[in-house]
């Protein structure tokens, strides 16, 4: 389980405010990427936050709520979309949500926590750490913001077009996605650079 032993690291260092910083959506073939930042209060505690991939999705709706409704936490949560996506590429649009979630902050952060690999021209200072979001409690807590933030606008989306189940799969790749885009053709949240969405030779739905 992850907890805040990075964090006491640097609260020694004399740095106070340490945001997580997380990415959710880089895989599927529709919708935005969409990042959190979180700056968890020192001595926090919230039983069963974890990694959001190794929870159920009704497990994530709650501490989504926790997180977020906690006047301790300081949160953020940015999206580049589906167009900056296919202009920028899915590194480079992740780079940008993050980027803007980190900057959005208020108060700034004095270093972040970012899950993964180092991020191109990040406006703070910060450590990147493999696999973060299972070993960083204020990690988790962003892997938790960004996914719940993403899955909820997957919905918004799947009600203007029903007909690919974004509800269900969140855009990701699945049978009953790839089928739906060979009966109908991909829908304008689409990423077209995006293979199979590319080597699709049918007119966009609602383009």
């Amino acid at each position: 389980m992850p907890d805040l032993t990075f964090e006491f690291a640097l609260h020694a260092r004399g740095l106070h405010r340490i945001a997580g910083v997380d990415e959710a959506g880089r895989g599927p073939l529709a919708g935005p990427v969409a990042a959190a930042a979180a700056i968890l209060p020192r001595g926090f505690s919230c039983p069963g936050l974890d990694d959001s991939k190794k929870i159920s999705a009704t497990k994530r709706e709650e501490l989504y709520e926790r997180l977020t409704g906690d006047p301790a936490v300081i949160w953020s949560v940015a999206t580049a979309d589906h167009e900056e996506i296919d202009k920028l590429n899915i590194l480079r649009a992740t780079h940008l949500a993050m980027r803007r979630a980190a900057e959005a902050l208020d108060p700034a952060p004095d270093h972040c926590l970012i899950d993964g690999l180092p991020v191109r021209d990040f406006p703070f200072p910060y450590d990147a750490i493999i696999k973060g979001d299972g070993l960083s409690l204020s990690i988790a807590a962003a892997s938790i913001i960004a996914k719940v933030t993403r899955d909820r606008m997957m919905r918004e989306i799947d009600r203007e077009f029903p007909q690919f189940g974004f509800a269900k799969h969140q855009g990701y790749g699945t049978k009953a996605h790839l089928e739906a885009l060979r009966n109908h053709g991909p829908c304008r949240y689409h990423r077209r650079s995006f293979q199979p969405v590319a080597q699709l030779a049918l007119p966009f739905d609602g383009a």
